[in-house]
């Protein structure tokens, strides 16, 4: 006798499962629709103003200086132009602001835990203190501090030969152009390659026959070694590029601006006070049982840390780096607070200029979340790679 409940036809608004497909359908076409009246309305408003729509701006010509670019530019050049200018200046400031603040905020978390009672209570202070003040106190303190503390470029401080510090900025001398240093530059990628192939096959090399293999040292050797054979093959030249007073300013040689240099010291000094916490916290999860195990068989407090504790820490650490690495990203936005041109400095100028502002906020939006998807990216990449494997 066939089972007339399990064939019996269940209505769909009653299967739980056809209903939650409904529901879903139900809502792309919901948001849908809305996407579409939120967009038929603005372009019947903006026609109604005779305010064009689309990109077609970005091949027209700027018309309007940028006072600190990593390409060459001119108000000759489009707009497009312009706006890659200030991509590559938020990701100049971006990229050196993460890497100072890694460093900064491992060495003042490790502080944190030191048995120092002074280290520990300077380390304490400087977290305190730098997590609760706003970012953008500290970027106009910076900025204000930049300008009344030093002097004029005429009476500009000289600490050593190359070197000038004034309230324009800091000029320092650098080797000038040559084709030397595009090969060195190759010669220390393919160094760097070749380390990270030492690496993996001194790992297996030990797992499979536990001997050790000097990993760190032949890594310095490639990496310092080829970019030096590089530089004496093309002559070891040494001329310097050194800056030089000439009218109001200096000339030459490598300029920061103290617009640059504040943005980068307040966005560093904030954020790296709340990655000090979460390498605390990290390192505080691990076991104390295997810091007395690792000393029980004689190893340094330096190899312990190194070793033993960091390795296990960065499960823990990695999530809220992640957070605090998007965070500053991010809150290079306010560069445009102290007049640094970054990419929303660039694109308030170009939506002022032409008018298109929902374009010009949406390539804001657009390299922010460009931004914030590669470093996720690249951050879940590496907490994948760093995760213990059990056996």
């Amino acid at each position: 006798m066939k089972n007339s409940i399990s064939e019996e036809k269940v209505p769909f608004w009653l299967d739980p499962d056809k209903r939650a497909i409904a529901y879903q359908i139900l809502t792309i076409l919901m948001v849908g629709l809305l996407a579409w009246y939120l967009v038929s309305n603005t372009l019947t408003n903006l026609d109604k103003q005779n305010i064009s729509s689309g990109y077609g701006f970005l091949d027209k010509e700027a018309a309007f200086e940028i006072g600190e670019s990593v390409i060459e530019y001119s108000a000759a050049d489009s707009y497009g132009r312009a706006l890659l200018v200030g991509v590559l200046n938020t990701l100049k400031v971006s990229f050196v602001g993460i890497i100072l603040c890694l460093v900064i905020g491992v060495f003042v978390g490790v502080a944190r835990l030191s048995t120092n009672w002074l280290v520990q209570k300077l380390a304490m202070i400087y977290i305190e203190v730098m997590q609760n003040i706003p970012i953008l106190l500290q970027l106009f303190f910076w900025y204000a501090l930049f300008y009344e503390s030093f002097p004029s470029p005429r009476q500009a401080l000289n600490p050593f030969a190359g070197l000038f510090i004034c309230n324009r900025g800091v000029a320092m001398g650098i080797p000038a152009a040559h084709p030397a240093h595009g090969y060195m530059l190759l010669a220390l990628v393919i160094g760097i390659g070749i380390a990270y192939a030492i690496r993996k096959w001194a790992k297996r090399r030990k797992d499979a026959t536990g001997e050790d293999f000097p990993v760190l040292w032949t890594s310095l050797g490639l990496c310092l070694g080829l970019p030096l054979v590089a530089w004496l093959a093309f002559g070891a030249p040494t001329r310097m590029d050194v800056p030089e007073l000439k009218g109001f300013n200096f000339k030459g040689g490598l300029m920061l601006s103290p617009e640059f240099i504040a943005l980068l010291l307040g966005l560093v000094i904030y954020t790296s006070a709340f990655v000090a916490e979460a390498v605390r916290a990290g390192i505080q999860a691990v076991s104390r049982g295997q810091s007395e195990a690792a000393m029980s068989i004689g190893l340094k407090k330096g190899h312990i840390l190194n070793l033993v504790i960091l390795p296990q820490a960065l499960r823990v650490i990695i999530p809220p780096l992640t957070s605090q690495m998007l965070n500053l990203t991010k809150n290079s936005s306010l560069a445009i607070a102290i007049g640094f041109p970054d990419f929303v400095s660039v694109a308030n100028t170009t939506i002022n200029q032409t008018g298109q502002s929902i374009e010009g906020v949406a390539l804001i939006m657009g390299c922010y979340l460009m931004f914030s998807i590669s470093t996720s990216l690249f951050m879940n990449w590496y907490n994948k790679k760093s995760k213990l494997v059990e056996r």
